[in-house]
């Protein structure tokens, strides 16, 4: 989930040069609840934003976290103050905007447990 289409497009295509299928792409956290229930292939990992109009990353992570079987979620945010916050969540990961490929690359396969 991220608001900017340019880093939607830039994500698509590392996650896709990894070798993994993006199955969803959301603008919003309300918008994402909304697509996430309409899925029938849910993703293992979900990207997120904190900072999106409508409903922002820690309300959504919240709802979705609370999910049976929740998905992982890597936050992707240049906010550090919300970092801390973030790192409370169970399931929940955050990556600082800008980070490298490698490091995306390397929390997807971890939590994936892929070495």
């Amino acid at each position: 989930m991220e608001d900017d289409l340019s880093l939607q497009k830039l994500y698509e295509m590392m996650i896709s040069t990894f070798g993994f299928k993006v199955v969803g792409k959301a603008n919003n956290g309300k918008e994402a609840i909304e697509k996430y229930y309409a899925l029938t292939n849910k993703p293992d990992i979900i990207l997120m934003d904190h900072r999106m109009p409508v409903q922002n990353g820690i309300d959504t992570a919240l709802i979705l976290l609370k999910l049976k079987n929740p998905p992982k979620i890597i936050f992707t945010s240049a906010d550090i103050s919300i970092k801390k916050r973030a790192l409370t969540l169970d399931g929940l990961r955050f990556l600082e905007k800008p980070f490298t490929i490698k490091a995306l690359h390397d929390e997807i396969r971890e939590l994936l447990e892929i070495s």
